[in-house]
């Protein structure tokens, strides 16, 4: 086989969702595994629908995700004139034919097939055949152009998710190619590129699996190779519902806006349609080099958001806390933290402290403000542990803290010494001035929390009691 080229070719017609853009993770994986090459297609013919800001979106969403194109993107709207050129071609070998029917009188002909409980569909009035007698050419009619189907037979694939398809040739009619204006209809100028992209493999969603036996025919007739086939199941939302933006589908730059990490993402795309083994949590290279079209799913994926946030969990967990610094820092920002305070070394030792309990980045940041910002507990956490009993140790761990060295070695005697000195055990004292520094009873371990945080607002904090 010559060398794997696969595409992803999204319509600008709607911000894509996660349903969309697995439709572009395994044919980027599979490219990627077989070290071939991913092509960019915008499919931007719809000019009513197709928005930049759409465009913008798929753009951003695979950049966020890593799905680096090695070609385009390349934009249908800027090929019309190869698409042109390859019409006349079929034109002028018989394949392609000109129909002067009008929307009228098929509106009349899908009427009258409907009543007699026949399939509705166009029935070849203007299909030349040797020895018969066409209609007279209308006057002032900009006839569609036709391509002609073949009548017997059957025309199928080897799917490589679905296993064989076919169709009988008979129950396919006609197809329209080219609109009375001559701009070009979706399915040829699908096969147009693909044939000049010397595409390998078509990995796309099944609600194409009526478009490909027309596309076949359209390849056989061009002289073409037909790519192999793999037509992914739907992706569902929570609900059972196809996903989608009127089902309440969010953008996938969304989940990057909501702290998700791309790697969970890939990880958990993956998953809604292909397996390898019992493996849940995987990264990227795994994925690479696991990755193949044998064992794609038949059955189609939902969307679980509890299970992306476990996944995101895992991955978030697994990092290196630099790198997990340097990811945190943009949100961080966004809250109005001092970069200077961002800066300072602490970072990174915040998140090794802090990861194990977020499932995001948004979470993880939440939790690094405390350090950064005057917080305010709860009335009913402060009632509960800031007594009167407490209030002498407290102001007595601030005392040691002013000149006690800011190691936690040290933090964690002096705060030893305020428990034997006042008889306590390590919650009666650490509660309270967690409420006090963090706004929350429920936090690392107290040495570590205070080493983190600045002397000056430790200090400012246990005044508050």
């Amino acid at each position: 086989m010559s060398q794997v080229r696969t595409r992803f070719a999204p319509s600008p017609t709607g911000f894509i969702h996660l349903g969309n853009i697995r439709s572009a993770l395994y044919p980027w994986a599979f490219a990627r595994a077989k070290q071939g090459d991913f092509i960019l297609r915008i499919e931007d013919t719809d000019v009513a629908r197709s928005t930049q800001e759409a465009v913008d979106v798929i753009l951003e969403g695979m950049e966020w995700l890593g799905l680096t194109p090695d070609e385009g993107p390349f934009y249908q709207m800027q090929r019309m004139d190869r698409y042109k050129e390859v019409l006349a071609q079929l034109q002028a070998s018989g394949h392609v034919y000109p129909c002067y029917m009008s929307m009228e009188e098929l509106d009349a002909l899908r009427e009258r097939q409907t009543a007699n409980k026949e399939k509705p569909r166009y029935d070849g009035t203007w299909r030349p055949e040797p020895g018969k007698v066409l209609p007279p050419i209308p006057e002032g009619v900009q006839p569609v152009l036709r391509f002609k189907t073949p009548k017997e037979g059957v025309v199928g694939w080897d799917d490589k998710c679905k296993g064989r398809i076919e169709f009988q040739n008979a129950e396919l009619d006609d197809l329209v190619i080219a609109r009375p204006d001559g701009t070009p209809t979706y399915n040829f100028c699908v096969c147009v590129d693909d044939m000049d992209m010397q595409i390998t493999h078509v990995i796309r969603g099944d609600d194409h699996v009526n478009n490909t036996p027309r596309q076949i025919h359209i390849f056989e007739a061009l002289g073409a190779q037909v790519p192999v086939f793999a037509h992914l199941p739907t992706v569902l939302n929570e609900q059972g519902e196809k996903m989608s933006k009127r089902n309440g589908a969010k953008a996938v730059t969304q989940y990057r806006d909501e702290g998700y990490l791309p790697d969970a993402m890939v990880n958990y795309l993956a998953r809604l349609g292909w397996s390898h083994g019992d493996d849940e949590i995987f990264s990227r290279a795994q994925f690479l080099e696991w990755f193949d079209l044998d064992h794609l799913g038949r059955s189609a994926g939902q969307f679980d958001e509890a299970k992306l946030r476990w996944v995101n969990a895992q991955h978030i967990k697994a990092m290196d806390d630099a790198r997990l610094a340097e990811l945190v820092r943009p949100f961080l920002l966004q809250k109005g933290i001092d970069a200077a305070l961002l800066d300072d070394g602490r970072l990174p030792a915040m998140c090794g402290l802090l990861k194990d309990r977020c499932d995001t980045l948004v979470a993880l940041a939440d939790w690094i403000e405390r350090f950064h910002v005057s917080v305010e507990a709860s009335e009913e956490d402060k009632a509960k542990h800031l007594t009167d009993a407490v209030r002498p140790a407290i102001a007595a761990l601030a005392t040691q803290l002013e000149t006690c060295d800011w190691t936690q070695e040290a933090i964690s005697a002096a705060i030893k010494q305020i428990l034997a000195d006042f008889g306590l055990k390590m919650p009666h004292l650490a509660m309270p001035v967690r409420v006090l520094v963090m706004g929350t009873s429920q936090t690392p371990s107290l040495d570590a929390v205070l080493t983190l945080q600045q002397r000056k607002k430790v200090l400012r904090d246990l005044q508050k009691v």
